[in-house]
């Protein structure tokens, strides 16, 4: 008898860039592989099948999936995961010996084959720094190890998934989704209806397992090696390429959101850069004061500010206005009941962690986490700075008691990697732990990159893309073209606001200017839109690919001039309020748009322009 002819296969859909986050605990494994997803026909039957990088040109899938009906299925005793997802109830894997599946050889443990007549569900999740992953379950009951898209395409992969499976919302988790058979009317399904990337519907991962993972990640991942994180921000950012995903009437007028194209009219009003000069620093500050000591005009203080900073014997008084720890308005007296109500408020939510035993910290896997990621943190914090430096340090003890007070101040955020690069420079100038606290809390209060959906991180970037369509639309479009128009290479820059990118003394010149707030709250994204702007020589007609971007906007560190960068960003604010046809959506980033009145809204103008 002639043995029996392999199946034949037809590959559906394919997409290289999904990587499996194994979070292997052993030392010896890797904890991030590449790898391609797949969808195949084989003998009539898709499959999703996912092959790690290293073993193409060998046959994939050596793991598969089965339901857990006593078919037959034995389970796999060596099957090591080495990670704990936070869907999973179940973790053990069955290979199944009575299905006959297409004939496969032995690859690497994580290559996986799911026929798409056994999806269960599928989970579009998030962690933090804003990387999207989704995890897809067998009806058995068995996870699949989590894949992150690091070059997008999980709209593209789904849509390929629609043509044969169903994907139904849970009613009970707004992330979970549900596949079904296709039924005759399927196919008219439309894909947005399904609502995948709303985010509407809150996570169900706790709080202490978004720092269990922080924990696991290094600091070299997140912020030293940050190509890894400009990946992972990058498939949560794509928009989708259909183009029939566009934005309701009723979202005209309102913010972008992380999933559409922040296109809109090309500007020709756009008249040249205008001349920019810096002005010299805040350098008295007693004639600013009125006899009982209260600011008299604080808008001048903030122009004087923006202008050109402040000198470093003022720096002290000065950001503690504007980081709102005095009020402008305050009198001198008002000021000393104001640091001795502060300093009495600090303390006793530093005694809550100070008082907390060995024994209660055992139990409490929140703060010993904080702990731990804020000891870690600290150690490596501008240990170049002589505040910082040696062993011993007192600055060092002082850094680690404000952020860990700092959780007791804000639980529900607690500490976050990048956190103690926002402290340190307070620390250095107020040279106060009360002090430095407070204003830490203030400049929280206007920096809002550290949430866990990372929503304002990706708004940031959608509206840098706005202004670089406005300022520079050629750049932006070469950018596109080589697949880099999400500008996430940008993330480290508005995460800490250009911490890494400029010496320590003119990082105090920066965020000082910054918190101004002066000419507008996004001028930080006008600084960005500047920086690219320097090099568009360097990219355009070279023969840059996204790696070689990144590495070339990596290499930027330590090597741009701040005053440059300061003018050429004034420069682009001027440029675009100049324009009499600038469109909403830019008017709302740099803070010219001004919303109709009631009246206005019913006015035939109103309506003509609405139309437009």
């Amino acid at each position: 008898m002639e043995p029996k002819a392999e199946t034949s296969h037809k590959l559906v859909f394919e997409k290289e860039g999904v990587y499996l986050h194994t979070n292997a605990k052993r030392s010896n494994q890797d904890t991030t592989i590449p790898g391609f997803i797949r969808i195949v026909e084989r003998g009539g039957e898709p499959a999703l099948e996912w092959s790690a990088l290293e073993d193409e040109g060998r046959n994939t899938a050596a793991v598969f999936y089965t339901k857990k009906d006593g078919e037959g299925g034995v389970e796999d005793t060596n099957f090591d995961p080495g990670y704990e997802p936070d869907w999973a109830v179940i973790s053990t894997v069955k290979r199944d010996r009575v299905r006959e599946h297409p004939p496969v050889k032995e690859t690497s443990q994580w290559s996986f084959s799911l026929p798409l007549s056994e999806l269960y569900s599928l989970r579009r999740s998030r962690f933090s720094l804003g990387r999207n992953f989704l995890v897809f379950t067998s009806r058995g009951g068995h996870p699949l190890p989590p894949l992150h898209f690091h070059r997008g395409g999980t709209r593209e992969l789904l849509r390929a998934l629609q043509h044969y499976i169903i994907l139904a919302p849970s009613p009970v988790d707004g992330r979970l989704f549900l596949a079904y058979p296709h039924d005759s009317g399927a196919l008219s399904q439309s894909f947005d209806e399904l609502h995948l990337f709303d985010d509407g519907s809150s996570d169900l991962v706790s709080v202490s397992l978004l720092f269990c993972r922080f924990i696991q990640d290094p600091y070299a991942t997140t912020f030293g090696g940050f190509s890894k994180v400009t990946n992972f921000f990058r498939g949560a950012l794509r928009p989708p390429d259909s183009p029939f995903h566009s934005r309701g009437p009723q979202d005209h007028h309102g913010p972008p959101s992380a999933d559409d194209e922040p296109g809109f009219e090309l500007i020709t009003c756009l008249g040249p850069k205008p001349d920019v000069t810096r002005g010299q620093p805040l350098d008295k500050w007693e004639e600013f004061l009125d006899p009982e000591g209260r600011v008299k005009d604080p808008q001048q203080i903030k122009e004087l500010v923006f202008r050109g900073g402040i000198t470093p014997s003022l720096r002290k008084d000065v950001w503690k206005f504007l980081l709102g720890f005095y009020p402008w308005n305050s009198t001198v007296k008002e000021r000393e009941d104001i640091l001795r109500m502060k300093t009495d408020e600090y303390f006793r939510m530093k005694v809550q962690w100070k008082s907390v035993s060995e024994e209660q910290e055992m139990r409490n896997s929140l703060l010993r986490g904080y702990r731990s990621l804020i000891e870690r943190d600290v150690s490596r914090t501008d240990r170049h700075n002589t505040f910082f430096s040696g062993n011993d340090n007192p600055g060092l003890a002082l850094l680690n008691d404000v952020l860990m007070t700092y959780c007791m101040f804000n639980f529900d955020l607690g500490y976050v990697q990048g956190m103690s690069d926002l402290l340190a420079p307070l620390l250095f100038v107020t040279q106060n732990e009360v002090e430095s606290f407070w204003c830490l809390t203030g400049f929280m209060e206007m920096h809002q990159n550290f949430e866990e959906s990372q929503e304002a991180m990706k708004q940031q970037l959608l509206q840098l893309s706005l202004l670089m369509k406005a300022l520079d639309p050629e750049l932006l479009d070469y950018l596109d073209s080589q697949d880099s128009g999400s500008l996430c290479f940008c993330f480290r820059w508005l995460l800490i606001w250009f911490k890494r990118e400029f010496s320590f003394e003119d990082i105090l010149s920066l965020w000082e200017v910054l918190w101004t707030r002066l000419p507008c709250e996004n001028f930080h994204l006008l600084m960005a839109a500047s920086i690219l702007e320097s090099q568009r020589g360097e990219f355009i007609g070279s023969d840059h690919d996204f790696n070689t971007i990144l590495k070339h906007i990596n290499e930027l560190t330590m090597k741009l001039d701040l005053q440059t960068v300061l003018r050429g960003a004034e420069a682009n604010y001027l440029q675009l309020a100049c324009c009499k046809e600038l469109p909403v959506k830019v008017q709302e980033v740099i803070g010219l748009y001004v919303p109709p009145s009631p009246d206005d809204e019913t006015s035939p103008e109103s309506e003509s322009h609405e139309m437009q």
